[in-house]
């Protein structure tokens, strides 16, 4: 089993601490895509699971992961949904963040020190698997995906967010975020890591996942806020699907 921890992009994110729920900190491009982010799953996972859409919980039922969840920015949102929501992250410090916040808000969710691999291994599976901005920082992505996809269960859904390999998302993505913007620190992203959608649907094919819908992320300076877009050029967001048993790929 191939490595699919990066120990210095782990320091990075290790240093925020209670800065996950800062608006005007250093996750402040988190903050601002996570409405869009978390109504575009909302939106998928009720039409695949067929919850209805008018409901205050939608999710009611489902079991869920994020994977690299930080601070437990999305696995609130979910917890809220109505999911029975576990969130790892291999940063003991952001899980002690994520609990803390969990308890004042009155959530009951599973957070775990642990990684994609420590659940593979022991054969857990989930409705409903999230991998936001995550795969972009680990050493070996096709290992990561596969991982993750063998957490899906049959029936279920995987949702990813990421950054595409293209000339733009290195200007806007890194150029502007990190050096002009100073949304980010200087080096969160390499470029060399970012996937297209293409590369992502086939890793998840050849786990059995089929890629069903996309969609891309741009930010409108006007309003201060990410919208929905055609363009999967920079920012972009995928969900795929395991069919249940006895159905063909």
């Amino acid at each position: 089993m191939a490595e699919t921890l990066d120990y210095d992009e782990l320091e990075k994110f290790g240093d925020l601490g209670e800065a996950w729920w800062d608006p005007e900190g250093p996750m402040r491009p988190l903050h601002l895509l996570q409405p869009t982010r978390m109504a575009w799953i909302r939106e998928q996972a009720v039409r695949h699971f067929g919850g209805d859409p008018k409901a205050r919980r939608p999710l009611e039922g489902l079991r869920a992961l994020d994977v690299g969840c930080g601070g437990g920015l999305s696995c609130e949102p979910l917890a809220r949904l109505g999911a029975r929501v576990v969130g790892i992250d291999p940063v003991r410090r952001n899980i002690e963040v994520a609990r803390e916040h969990a308890r004042g808000a009155g959530l009951s969710i599973d957070y775990r020190i642990a990684t994609v691999e420590d659940l593979y291994v022991r054969h857990e599976t989930f409705d409903l698997v999230l991998a936001l901005e995550v795969v972009e920082h680990v050493p070996d992505p096709a290992e990561f995906l596969g991982e993750a996809a063998g957490l899906v269960a049959p029936g279920g859904m995987l949702i990813l967010s990421t950054l595409s390999r293209t000339l733009r998302a290195l200007l806007l993505g890194v150029v502007a975020a990190e050096f002009l913007l100073g949304w980010l620190p200087p080096g969160t992203h390499d470029w060399r890591r970012f996937l297209k959608p293409s590369e992502v649907a086939a890793m998840l094919r050849a786990h059995g996942l089929l890629a069903i819908a996309t969609t891309g992320l741009v930010f409108d300076p006007a309003h201060e806020r990410f919208e929905r877009s055609r363009d999967l050029s920079v920012n972009y967001m995928l969900a795929a699907v395991r069919p249940p048993e006895g159905a063909k790929a």
